[in-house]
């Protein structure tokens, strides 16, 4: 299905089930980190750089609801063992919560899987030469997926297609609000300096294109092999990103 586009100079891309498969989100990225949240803090614990989203992680635990363990102490100051700290970020990773401090702490993580070369992107194969093609036809390109920034630039800087970072012109993510809600669309716009009708979301998931569509955004529902089978509805359905034409 070709998908004209006119008057859109910004194209805002997901990741997971948009420009990688869901499945190295899924399978890959997040038992890495699962895997490695206990010693990752017992080497970095201390750094002073850390210590920031270390109390944001501290207080989540507080916040949170873990039966016995908030029943042996209501001491608001009380700090989490490693241990209950590891069980209680393992927990939200298998629920897969946008909590944005365990985000910052992923990227960290992956960080170093990508250093040492244990880790490396799949992009479809579609993606690259688009991306490619896009952006020497002067499109701006950005990203806003759950996952923070640092982590969005690690997943494009190691991909199968070597960095792909200078592509692009902007980065965000849940700071910039929750994906499902429409003002989160609004003030991208305004970060990116343009109105909201010339910026294209493409995403699997009906939820934010609602929302971006509700805030003036033209939008393409992306159905990829992996992703689960639903009616696009009002948006514009697309198997790559090859079937994306834009017109002046």
């Amino acid at each position: 299905m070709n998908t004209g586009m006119s008057s859109i100079s910004h194209v805002l891309l997901d990741i997971e089930g948009t420009t990688c498969p869901v499945s190295f989100v899924a399978a890959t990225l997040f038992p890495y980190a699962r895997a490695r949240l206990q010693p990752f803090l017992q080497s970095h614990g201390q750094d002073p750089d850390l210590q920031p989203l270390l109390s944001d992680l501290n207080a989540a635990w507080r916040s949170a609801d873990h039966e016995t363990e908030k029943q042996q102490s209501k001491d608001p100051s009380q700090h989490p063992s490693l241990d209950q700290l590891c069980i209680f970020l393992q927990q939200l990773i298998d629920a897969d919560r946008k909590l944005t401090a365990l985000k910052d702490l992923q990227g960290l993580i992956w960080n170093e899987g990508y250093a040492d070369g244990q880790l490396r992107t799949p992009l479809f194969n579609d993606v690259p030469p688009t991306l490619k093609r896009w952006h020497a036809d002067g499109l701006h390109l950005a990203v806003y997926s759950s996952g923070s920034v640092a982590a969005q630039q690690l997943l494009y800087a190691h991909s199968n297609a070597g960095d792909l970072r200078p592509l692009f012109s902007a980065w965000f993510d849940t700071r910039s609000g929750p994906k499902q809600d429409p003002a989160s669309y609004l003030q991208i716009a305004n970060s990116l300096a343009v109105s909201a009708a010339r910026i294209l979301f493409v995403s699997d998931s009906l939820a934010e294109l609602d929302a971006a569509q509700a805030s003036g955004l033209a939008t393409c529902f992306s159905r990829r092999a992996g992703n689960p089978d639903q009616n696009p509805g009002s948006h514009n359905l697309i198997n790559s990103l090859e079937e994306i034409q834009f017109t002046g």
